[in-house]
């Protein structure tokens, strides 16, 4: 672990290497998980606050859910989190080809909205938990995510690397910056070890 200020790190966010790749898993990171995207308070604001200009983007089904159920539900742990289009996709999913999107996301790209997508699944496969005092950030290995870390390691890609912009955006530029320190001093340290892919 590595701790920066009030945020610890786990060591595989430096070790290992990671990169989206939609061709592989098809967006299933909208449909995997028992609930929807987790949403802090000011998200959940702010889901309602852009409705409107997000709902031209939606699918049929992901607008029946949510004017159903609201722009956040709470799940069974108490949380808010993003509805589900027949406790399945994320409602605010949509569908490009074979491959599941976010459809605020693409509201966002076409300028309509200043709000990119939930922190959560901006970070994804990091998730961060708040604790009393600290946070901590930490790099879920998924089946799901096979191919990206296949793809990471070919492009030898860090996971810090690739979710420069939502880390940033989670613990700000200084701790990032901190990060990628620490990330250098250890690659220094681990030259003389042998190499190994790690996409298992």
């Amino acid at each position: 672990m590595l701790r920066i200020a009030d945020t610890i790190f786990s060591l595989d966010i430096l070790e290992k290497k990671f990169t989206c790749n939609l061709i592989h898993c098809n967006g299933s990171c909208c449909r995997y998980g028992d609930s929807g995207a987790p949403l802090s308070d000011p998200e959940v604001q702010i889901l309602d606050e852009i409705w409107p200009e997000v709902k031209p983007f939606l699918r049929s089904e992901g607008i029946e859910t949510i004017e159903e159920s609201g722009t956040s539900v709470i799940d069974m742990e108490d949380e808010y989190v993003t509805p589900l289009i027949n406790n399945q996709d994320c409602a605010y999913s949509i569908i490009s080809g074979d491959i599941l999107m976010c459809g605020i996301e693409r509201a966002w790209t076409e300028g309509k909205i200043s709000f990119q997508k939930p922190l959560s699944c901006h970070l994804f496969p990091i998730r961060i938990k708040l604790f009393d005092g600290f946070k901590a950030v930490n790099y879920e290995k998924l089946a799901i995510c096979s191919g990206g870390r296949e793809k990471g390691c070919a492009e030898e890609v860090y996971i810090y690397e690739f979710l420069k912009a939502p880390l940033i955006r989670a613990v700000g530029e200084n701790i990032y910056n901190e990060l990628c320190v620490a990330a250098g001093d250890l690659k220094k340290q681990k030259t003389l070890k042998p190499k190994h892919n790690d996409f298992s």
